[in-house]
């Protein structure tokens, strides 16, 4: 079965999956080595080209092919669940029910394949200028319009990456939210405040899943080999395989860039932040970003 590590691009999902990494498979919570970026890849993409390739009906020319790619998603994940045991997957899919051409229905998972979800929320006024910086956009503008657009697919940017179905900010959390069983809903902005306390909720709810030993994770050693500080010495000493090029040099954009100091206050106009507060004010309300 599958539990899921869900959010908008650029919301904390690769953090939090160096945190997972060190609480399920390094002993005691204590990274094996000293690249921690490299151990994030025990927690495997969906939806990615591998698993759609080993089904007989799919084919190369298919792998940017959205609706072909749409009626497949249960399919994948069919077999992905032949192998017994829980995994976790991280995606920027959205919890969605699309429709092809003719009217039918595919669901992006099912109660059959899914057994609960991780969702990593952050207030979109500092999504948006994460989402600027890492797909080189010319404007503030352009990235409000991708997190507007209920239509929006992420397109695959690196080797073995395909299109996900990723709606808008609001579309994206709300999906997830309605997840019928075991969600667990963590805010950015409260894992960066209260990193310890954040980490111990997210180990009481993974203890419903696998056996971990509280008496031997060391939380504290967890934060100091996962902090945006030691993640991005990481990426600047061995690189990072899930960071993209500029579309306009064709140089590395660095993955972890802003982090801390991404204060939407310093960053947006006037305008930009309206635009914002009002487009997503109803959601930014219920999860404490506006009073």
């Amino acid at each position: 079965m599958i539990i899921w590590l869900a959010s908008y691009p650029k919301s904390g999902n690769t953090w939090l999956r160096s945190i997972l990494v060190q609480l399920l498979f390094n002993e005691k919570g204590i990274a094996n080595n000293s690249n921690v970026l490299k151990d994030i890849s025990k927690i495997s993409s969906y939806p990615q080209k591998k698993y759609f390739e080993r089904l007989s009906n799919f084919s190369n020319k298919d792998f940017n092919n959205k609706e072909v790619i749409m009626k497949n998603w249960i399919d994948t994940q069919n077999n992905i669940n032949q192998k017994p045991g829980i995994k976790i997957f991280k995606t920027h899919n959205y919890a969605c029910k699309l429709y092809d051409a003719n009217g039918n229905g595919f669901s992006f998972t099912n109660l059959e394949n899914s057994i609960g979800v991780i969702y990593i929320v952050r207030d979109p006024r500092n999504i948006i200028t994460s989402i600027k910086n890492h797909f080189s956009m010319d404007s503030y503008e352009e990235a409000f319009n991708m997190m507007d657009n209920k239509d929006t697919w992420l397109v695959g940017d690196r080797e073995g990456r395909i299109p996900e179905a990723m709606s808008s900010w609001d579309n994206h959390y709300l999906s997830w939210s309605r997840f019928p069983k075991n969600f667990h809903l963590i805010k950015y902005e409260n894992l960066l405040s209260q990193t310890e306390l954040e980490i111990g909720k997210l180990k009481n709810y993974l203890n419903s899943f696998y056996e971990i030993n509280e008496d031997e994770i060391n939380i504290e050693e967890i934060v100091k080999s996962t902090n945006f500080k030691s993640l991005k010495k990481n990426e600047e000493e061995y690189g990072f395989e899930e960071s993209v090029s500029d579309k306009n040099t064709g140089n590395k954009v660095p993955f972890f860039n802003l982090g801390p100091k991404n204060d939407w206050r310093n960053l947006l106009t006037e305008k930009i932040t309206k635009k914002i507060e009002e487009r997503f004010g109803q959601i930014m309300q219920k999860l404490g970003y506006l009073n």
